[in-house]
């Protein structure tokens, strides 16, 4: 059976804190007095019942913000997204703020729009107007983390690393200019492989099916709420056992042109290289080992039982699987 090794560093030390841009991710707004019933017919996961969140609070817990996914009719993920209600003031309407990959808001802002009709409600990509930052930290300094009056914020769950926890917030502000610093970057997306939370972009739009990349495992998809694009599949998947791919973390050492294996590599195993044995959904040079990738990989759950899995091709780097910071639910 392939190794599954623990997922611990032997070089350097993260940062135990910091503020980063995050030029990867855009937002789009939904609002209007139909908002939460139209995102409730769109999306895997609920939206009703959000707490709303007026700024400067940030938004945290599962009963202020969720990871969402919107699929094609035939249940593929076309994006995902963390939700939070962030109306302007207690007397507006509904605004619903979703942090999403930025080479897809347009798209999917535009796709979403489609369907409105006669609904009150005013889609709205943002991406280019407004500022994503990421802050992390390791101590009690993140209950502390504030964001001005016209900000958005909401707080990601903690990531467990070499018996650190880390806590992260995701900001979005008009007229910011963070400071750019590599070493923060780096360690945010770092930390961002290590939640094995996918994010969906460009490269893996309508690749998988929520499961397959592990959603219903870390609250991404309520089974009970109603229709939407895709949920037959969807549910079919989870009730019929005919899911035989899931997510993964894994991490390969010493591997040449790091920047080459980004989303949507593709894996092979050295038992049937012919055709591919999964994807990769998201990766990042280590946050203490520059020469180390990590990645989130979608695999062939035979593909572990023997061989080796590769990235990028049959000769490509061997890849190291490590462990889940979560349990599976079991399909």
């Amino acid at each position: 059976m392939t190794n599954i090794s623990q997922n611990t560093h032997n070089q350097g030390e993260i940062p135990s804190s910091g503020l980063s841009p995050l030029p990867q991710w855009g937002l789009i707004l939904v609002e209007g007095s139909d908002a939460a019933s139209f995102l409730q017919n769109q999306l895997t996961n609920s939206v009703l019942g959000l707490r709303r969140t007026f700024s400067p609070q940030i938004a945290e817990s599962y009963a202020a913000t969720r990871l969402v996914g919107y699929c094609s009719p035939k249940g593929r993920l076309l994006a995902s997204a963390w939700i939070t209600l962030a109306p302007v003031s207690e007397s507006s309407d509904d605004r619903f703020a979703l942090f999403i990959s930025k080479d897809i808001a347009a798209s999917i802002a535009k796709r979403l729009a489609m369907f409105v009709l006669r609904s009150k409600v005013k889609i709205t990509d943002v991406s280019n107007q407004m500022t994503i930052s990421g802050y992390f930290s390791a101590s009690s300094e993140i209950a502390e983390f504030e964001i001005n009056d016209s900000a958005i914020g909401l707080r990601l769950p903690d990531v467990f690393v070499n018996s650190q926890s880390y806590g992260r917030i995701l900001v979005a502000q008009e007229n910011a200019v963070p400071t750019e610093d590599h070493s923060m970057i780096n360690t945010w997306n770092d930390l961002e492989v290590q939640s094995a939370i996918a994010r969906i972009v460009l490269a893996t739009q309508e690749q998988f099916v929520p499961q397959m990349i592990n959603f219903e495992s870390v609250a991404g998809v309520d089974f009970k709420k109603g229709c939407y694009p895709g949920q037959e599949i969807v549910a079919r998947s989870q009730y019929r056992g005919v899911i035989k791919r899931r997510l993964f973390l894994a991490h390969t050492d010493r591997a040449a042109n790091l920047g080459l294996f980004g989303p949507g590599t593709e894996l092979f195993h050295s038992l049937d290289p012919s055709q591919p044995a999964g994807m990769v959904v998201l990766s990042s040079p280590s946050a203490q080992d520059l020469n180390r990738l990590d990645l989130q990989v979608e695999c062939k759950l035979e593909a572990l039982e023997k061989g080796e899995i590769r990235l990028g091709s049959a000769q490509g780097p061997v890849l190291k699987i490590d462990a889940l910071p979560y349990p599976l639910i079991e399909i």
